[in-house]
């Protein structure tokens, strides 16, 4: 009875002691994540409301300055922007990665991964030649008689650089999700009638959402905390939020005034992944209440 019971007390304490080992290996994680991420967040809150002196002077100035508010709304409008753009670029040419050959969807993939290879000081500072008054695109435009136009330090020029720079994070979601989709779906579609449009629409591309509220998150959570690029190829009234941060901290070094900032961007960010979420929700629910009932 001994001899059996052995094995059993064994596998119990190692079964026991998984766990452990487990948590022993992810604290390195847990700690650079606190040093890094947590400590510099929980450190701009308490300056928000300690600095110069206690108390919510700093968001009372940051809600009644109409400049700040005029930024806060430039800096989500230019994020959903960006992500409507990258949406309606990517999502063709993540399509044409599941239907050419092997050899093109290799050279396809190769392209969208190249800006991952480029430095993105190189790939603003190339938009920069490319934008000016003088430069690639509005002689191109002038030849078609449409220019010149000032696209270099204007809002324009922010959501083209914003756009480049992040494309890939639309593009390989939509890919993953794509590859994925049985594109028989879509062929019998078609044998029971429906148009090839029709076939797409009610077929294929709501089985691709899930790509597109993945890419769509990380395109627009991305694009609300970009600097280098609104910096270099915006002017100073297309400014963003962090640039308005950097402003505060570095410039007059405001530090509760930039904490405070930083605070709104955070919350705000987290309302609205909130409401996408009880959308998102919401929907998958009703999806489930029509095929119950139909």
């Amino acid at each position: 009875m001994t001899t059996t019971n052995i094995p059993v007390v064994r596998a119990a304490n190692t079964s026991r002691r998984a766990p452990v080992r487990a948590l022993l290996l992810l604290l390195p994680a847990y700690a650079l994540l606190l040093g890094v991420f947590a400590y510099p967040v929980f450190e701009s809150m308490w300056r928000s409301v300690s600095d110069p002196q206690p108390g919510l002077d700093n968001y009372v100035w940051a809600f009644e300055n109409s400049q700040n508010i005029g930024i806060l709304l430039r800096t989500f409008g230019n994020a959903a922007l960006a992500t409507v753009i990258c949406l309606l670029l990517a999502y063709p040419y993540a399509f044409l990665m599941t239907v050419v050959g092997p050899r093109a969807r290799a050279w396809l993939v190769v392209i969208a991964l190249i800006p991952f290879w480029t430095s993105l000081m190189i790939r603003t500072f190339a938009w920069i030649v490319l934008l000016q008054d003088s430069g690639v695109v509005n002689s191109f435009l002038e030849l078609l008689n449409l220019g010149p136009v000032k696209l270099l330090r204007s809002n324009t020029g922010v959501l083209i650089g914003l756009s480049q720079v992040l494309m890939p994070f639309m593009v390989l979601p939509l890919y993953a999700v794509m590859s994925g989709i049985d594109g028989r779906l879509v062929t019998a579609a078609r044998s029971l009638g429906a148009r090839p449009s029709v076939a797409f629409f009610r077929v294929f591309l709501p089985l691709s959402l899930p790509g597109i509220a993945a890419g769509a998150l990380m395109v627009f959570i991305q694009a609300l905390g970009f600097y280098v690029t609104p910096a270099l190829l915006g002017s100073p009234s297309d400014s963003m939020l962090a640039q308005a941060i950097y402003a505060q901290v570095s410039s007059l070094l405001q530090w509760g005034r930039g904490g405070a900032l930083g605070v709104i961007l955070l919350v705000s960010t987290f309302v609205l992944l909130g409401l996408v979420g009880l959308v998102a929700r919401g929907a998958k629910k009703r999806g489930l209440a029509v095929e119950v009932f139909s």
